[in-house]
């Protein structure tokens, strides 16, 4: 371990990951505590963003040049090597003058001395095969950072536990709702949350708590949000709207390489499944209809998990609970029977997406109308038949 500028701490670090949005918000935390524990330092912050092989080698060389460059006022020194592009395996990284350089970077960190100095890297994705990645993960210290997706069984976890603390952090407090629903909002974009988070708290002002209507008057919808229209649509047995949300979903298929009709239907798969799924907990008396989340929460909670599926996929546990609350009183706009047809409607329409020529839309479209079309809603009590 080279000598630390400062007690117990490193003098190299490397934060990279493909979740762009925590990468450089930990890379800007760390060098701001860098500087604040530091007396009479130089900082200095190279750009490493490169388009082409060129612009990495002279990234590189303003990097060395800073590294030997003593402090003009004695003292310390930080330098940020900042949003490096070219560590991967895409093509900058690949071509053999950069492959080089950054070889010869790794055997020159290895004899470097580092007192008085430290060094900061921040990037994308990282070819941890390289000679410069394992020189850093033996000289200093190394974070990954993975961010949260949907695609994450814990997403919604993440994503709260990441709100709470930075609601927190501005001594404010947020309603279990309202929490939720911000969750719902943002969806698995770390960035929009930071964005609606910031909102929030502006819009607040000297407001020390955050409500639900501050949520839906301030915050914008996710694509994954606007997704969750159309299954809310549907459980609220809203035909002329879930066809309007279906549109608005089919157009996006058109214009998003990463979406489908395929996924759009598991989308609707899932809606349905989380309404059976009440159905039968409120069978066994696992939850009662209740009004308030925080009550509906404190009452998943206390589910026996060992009566519930291992595969979150199938289990209420893996859906966000604000999710599973909206979702609650919509379940009794559906009998069980008609909700387990449903399954079978959207298994049908599945394999007829895969195997027939009938064009997407149209099969999606017919499927939901015969789900909704199948029954009607619950009368109100005292309104005549």
């Amino acid at each position: 371990m080279p000598p630390a500028t400062s007690k117990g701490a490193p003098s190299v670090c490397l934060i990279h990951g493909e979740d762009d949005f925590s990468v450089k918000q930990k890379a800007r935390a760390l060098f701001a505590e860098w500087a604040a524990g530091l007396e009479s330092m130089d900082q200095e912050t190279i750009d490493a963003t490169a388009g082409h092989s060129e612009e990495a080698l002279r990234a590189l060389g303003r990097l060395r040049e800073a590294l030997n460059t003593l402090p003009f006022f004695g003292g310390s020194k930080l330098v940020w090597f900042k949003d490096c592009n070219f560590l991967g395996d895409d093509r900058t990284a690949s071509a053999q003058s950069v492959t080089e350089a950054l070889g010869e970077l790794a055997d020159e960190l290895k004899g470097f001395s580092w007192q008085g100095v430290r060094l900061l890297i921040s990037a994308g994705k990282v070819d941890k095969r390289r000679t410069l990645f394992k020189t850093l993960d033996k000289l200093g210290a190394v974070e990954e950072c993975h961010g949260w997706s949907v695609n994450d069984k814990d997403w919604a976890a993440q994503a709260e536990a990441w709100a709470l603390q930075a609601i927190r952090s501005q001594n404010k407090q947020i309603q279990d709702d309202a929490l939720g629903e911000l969750i719902e909002r943002a969806g698995g974009q770390p960035q929009q949350l930071a964005s609606e988070v910031e909102k929030l708290v502006l819009y607040v002002g000297q407001r020390a708590g955050i409500t639900r209507q501050d949520v839906e008057a301030i915050c914008l919808r996710s694509k994954q949000a606007r997704a969750y229209a159309l299954g809310d649509a549907l459980g609220d047995r809203d035909l002329p709207t879930l066809l309007r949300r279906l549109d608005e979903e089919l157009w996006e298929v058109k214009l998003d390489t990463q979406k489908s009709e395929i996924g759009l239907l598991y989308g609707i798969i899932s809606k349905v499944r989380s309404m059976l799924l009440l159905k039968e907990m409120l069978r066994q008396k696992w939850l009662r209809p209740c009004k308030d989340f925080s009550s509906f929460k404190s009452q998943l909670e206390r589910i026996p998990t060992d009566r519930l599926p291992e595969d979150r996929r199938y289990s209420p546990l893996g859906v966000n609970p604000y999710v599973l609350f909206k979702a609650l009183p919509q379940a009794a706009h559906y009998t069980t029977e008609e909700l387990v047809k449903a399954m079978g409607l959207l298994l049908q329409c599945n394999r007829r997406l895969v195997g027939s020529g009938i064009h997407p839309a149209l099969l999606i479209q017919q499927t939901l109308v015969q789900i909704v079309g199948t029954g009607a809603l619950p009368r109100p009590k005292g309104r005549p038949a």
